[in-house]
């Protein structure tokens, strides 16, 4: 445990207990400042053609409306940079102030021109001066620092533009348009991304430009939270300026999916109080955008007056790179199994052999037969409310150990027992028992617990700074040398569906990127009284959301991953309407990972994460990638799904959907 321990001193937040937002310079972009001691902004980016100035700016307004604070818009050529003009113009005419960001990739010229225009631009170091060719280059010191002078030259005339005209800039790396130069000596790595930043930040530093935000994003939650914790510690080792954050989860989806795995990786950096600016990215309108991101910062607003955590002194998880908690297998528990889902349905009386469909478990009456899909839970928890029939063998019961010690099968069910229960009780599963405790319970817990091999720890907490208290708790448990498998379990009063899938991914999936849990459980206990039907659809929602945060942590890959854009002005086609084709298409492929691109600038570095690419290439045409490599160019869009699945069948990786 010695080598994992890091010191407080370099630590990327101010606090692993107390909410306090990292303390930013601020950054005026227009009318709105960043960081400082302001609010959290919410942006969003269009998706409309930048040369239809109508349609952008009847979009911006839609944006707005719907609560974005800062509009992106790209701008890929010198006519698109010359047209944001036009739609800033007819904003300000028709009476909004929102400040407008320019997208930059690979053209200067169009940022340099950009930069007179709107309040902010944003570049990717990756390749705002480079050509991505995936070429491996072995530089000695001098050719690289040759290379880091080719780039001062390029960078400087847009850094003294914006110095002269008030325009705000974003240095943004995005994992996956890393330059070959920065792949070739950092690799495909957190590090490599932060670098990759910092080449940038220091020619501004040398002209004294502070007017400057960063972000690090990527597809890949883990990478985005290492990535950006480790930009924060660099930032501090090399006597930068704090310069403030602009959070994001590149192409992380829609609907459920997208909203989970957004969480995921910006409620994790949240709940350390860092970010000054958030973009969720959803493969949906950009109107549903705000209202999502909205609801992930607001649950920060009183943070601050939480119920105290005991400090951590030294920490043992290292925070730049995932490290799963080495634990011992109990049943299926820990070890080198998946985490855990164990689904709530304790609040459903006499349920029946058909309604465990909420839980992904089907009964075929004509067969006489179970069958499961790929959101199947592991366990469900019943409480005093026992299953009246035989499960099937892929999900086992729990129960309150009061309805447990009394039942006529104790081998089959499994007990849940409280502190008290466990402590007091005179007979135990002689396999498997589960023991529920609060984070604050945890000393308690240890002693209980010690050379037990037959527990798995259910840990809540009642804190409202709930992931750091759980993260307590499992310190603690480190510390005292414990390798109980741990299941977390979070719950909440009654709430929309979105905000159950964030406040979870939030809460349960900041600890899985961190490599800490075995297990997740979305407990009902907090809910009120509903009507079965109303239940039984919580039960689903729940079970869905446990599964998508242990996707979206990549700690557990049980359904199909599509990586796909949010689409913008460069899209190629509609990216909406194909990620549902694809999906209904393929969504049966559990674990494969698709990425679904509108157009070339993020997708093959994307993509080196997917195992395979939709990507639009030219007016009705498609590039089909397998991992970072083309497989097919030029293909019409109107074959291009047949040709991707034809693929994914030559490769191995096909199987037909089996109707259920």
């Amino acid at each position: 445990m010695e080598s994992l321990i890091k010191s407080l001193d370099s630590l990327y937040c101010d606090s692993l207990t107390q909410y306090s937002r990292r303390k930013t310079i601020p950054v005026r972009v227009g009318d709105v400042i960043i960081g400082g001691d302001n609010h959290i902004v919410v942006q969003s980016m269009t998706t409309v053609d930048t040369m239809d100035t109508r349609g952008s700016v009847e979009q911006c307004i839609r944006m707005i409306d719907s609560g974005c604070e800062l509009i992106r818009i790209t701008a890929p050529s010198l006519k698109e940079a010359e047209n944001l003009k036009n739609i800033k113009a007819e904003l300000r005419k028709r009476g909004y102030q929102t400040p407008l960001v320019a997208d930059i990739h690979f053209t200067p010229n169009a940022a340099e021109l950009a930069a007179r225009i709107v309040e902010k631009v944003r570049i990717n170091p990756g390749n705002y001066a480079d050509k991505k060719k995936f070429e491996v280059i072995d530089y000695t010191d001098a050719s690289y620092a040759e290379e880091l002078e080719r780039i001062r030259e390029r960078f400087l005339p847009l850094v003294k533009i914006c110095k002269e005209n008030g325009t705000a800039m974003r240095i943004g790396t995005n994992h996956g348009s890393l330059s070959d130069r920065i792949m070739s000596r950092y690799g495909d790595t957190p590090l490599g991304m932060v670098e990759s930043a910092l080449e940038f930040l220091r020619i501004c530093e040398d002209e004294k430009f502070h007017d400057i935000v960063i972000s690090m994003k990527s597809s890949n939650t883990q990478v985005m939270v290492q990535a950006y914790r480790l930009l924060v510690q660099k930032l501090n080792e090399g006597g930068f300026k704090p310069y403030p954050l602009h959070l994001g989860v590149t192409e992380a989806g829609e609907a459920e999916d997208g909203r989970i795995k957004s969480a995921v990786g910006i409620g994790t950096l949240l709940e350390d109080g860092l970010g000054d600016t958030v973009r969720v990215s959803l493969t949906e309108d950009p109107e549903f955008e705000a209202p999502v991101a909205k609801a992930l910062i607001d649950r920060y607003t009183h943070r601050a007056k939480h119920a105290s955590i005991p400090e951590v002194v030294n920490y043992p998880i290292t925070p730049f790179e995932h490290n799963k908690r080495q634990v011992a297998e109990i049943y299926n528990f820990g070890g080198h199994n998946v985490p855990r889902v164990i689904t709530d349905i304790s609040k459903v009386e006499n349920i029946s052999d058909r309604e465990m469909k909420a839980v992904g478990h089907f009964y075929l009456p004509e067969l006489d037969k179970w069958k499961m899909n790929d959101l199947g839970c592991d366990f469900v928890y019943s409480g005093s409310n026992p299953i009246p029939f035989m499960l099937p063998n892929g999900m086992k019961e729990i129960q309150n150990y009061s309805v447990w010690e009394k039942a006529p099968d104790q081998v089959n069910k499994f007990p849940l027992f409280s502190l008290s229960e466990y402590q007091k009780a005179e007979i135990f599963h002689s396999e498997i028992n589960f023991l529920e405790v609060l984070d604050t319970e945890i000393t308690d817990t240890i002693s209980a617990i010690q050379g037990r091999k037959d527990t798995i720890l259910i840990l809540k907490t009642s804190n409202t700074h709930s992931m750091p208290a759980l993260r307590r708790g499992f310190v603690s448990l480190i510390e005292a040398g414990s390798d109980i498998p741990v299941v977390v379990k979070v719950s909440y009063p009654d709430q929309t569906a979105d905000m159950t899938m964030l406040y979870s991914a939030t809460d349960v999936g900041g600890l899985l990127v961190d490599g800490l849990g075995d297990g997740i459980l979305i407990s009902l206990e907090k809910e009120g009284e509903h009507t079965r039907q109303e239940v039984l659809d919580q039960i689903k929602l729940h079970n869905s959301v446990s599964f998508g945060v242990l996707q979206a942590a990549r700690t557990r890959m049980s359904k199909t991953e599509y990586i796909s854009c949010p689409s913008c002005g460069r899209t190629l086609f509609d990216l909406q309407e194909t990620t549902a084709m694809i999906r209904k298409r393929t969504d049966h492929l559990k674990g494969v990972k698709i990425g679904i691109m509108g157009c070339i600038v993020n997708g093959p570095g994307e993509m080196a994460d997917a195992d395979y690419g939709y990507v639009g290439s030219g007016k009705g045409k498609i590039t089909l990638y397998k991992g970072k490599e083309v497989v097919k160019r030029s293909v019409p869009s109107e074959k291009a799904v047949d040709e991707l699945i034809e693929i994914i069948r030559e490769d191995g990786m096909w199987n037909e959907p089996e109707a259920i």
